[in-house]
């Protein structure tokens, strides 16, 4: 498994594992929006989006965030791994990725916001503990990340 920033030449596969790991979920699948343009929706506002390849050269995972304006702060979005692939590490490996970088770029504390009903996204109430993150409020996690 290799970790790398995206590139618009996975844009249909990292968009077809997406779908396959909410649809394993038992979630209708769809596309949220900043997946169709990852250069605008994080590049181009000078944050950062990754993706898990196989040996193969196929998507098997990502992760990305966005700042938070005038803070200190970002919010985590779309940590995906595929679903014949969960249980290898790869969704810890694309978490630490982003929290380093998160750090290299002056940002203290990681944020995230998870679905509801809590019992469909019991994956990510179960994940985000295990790496340090705490309930702040209803659906949202936070960890303050330290040199």
């Amino acid at each position: 498994m290799q970790i790398k920033p995206f590139e618009d030449r996975y844009r249909d596969d990292l968009i077809f594992m997406v779908l396959e790991a909410k649809d394993a979920l038992g979630r209708v699948p769809h596309i949220n929006d900043d997946l169709l343009e990852i250069q605008k929706s994080y590049f181009d506002k000078g944050d950062r989006f990754w993706i898990a390849v196989d040996e193969n050269d196929r998507v098997i995972g990502c992760v990305g965030y966005n700042r938070i304006e005038h803070t200190n702060e970002a919010f985590l979005h779309r940590l995906y791994v595929k679903a014949s692939m969960k249980h290898r590490g790869i969704g810890t490996a694309l978490l630490k990725e982003a929290e380093t970088a998160m750090r290299q770029n002056g940002i203290a504390v990681a944020r995230v916001h998870l679905g509801e009903p809590a019992e469909q996204w019991f994956e990510s109430y179960a994940f985000y503990p295990k790496h340090g993150y705490r309930l702040y409020a209803p659906r949202y996690m936070l960890k303050e990340l330290k040199g």
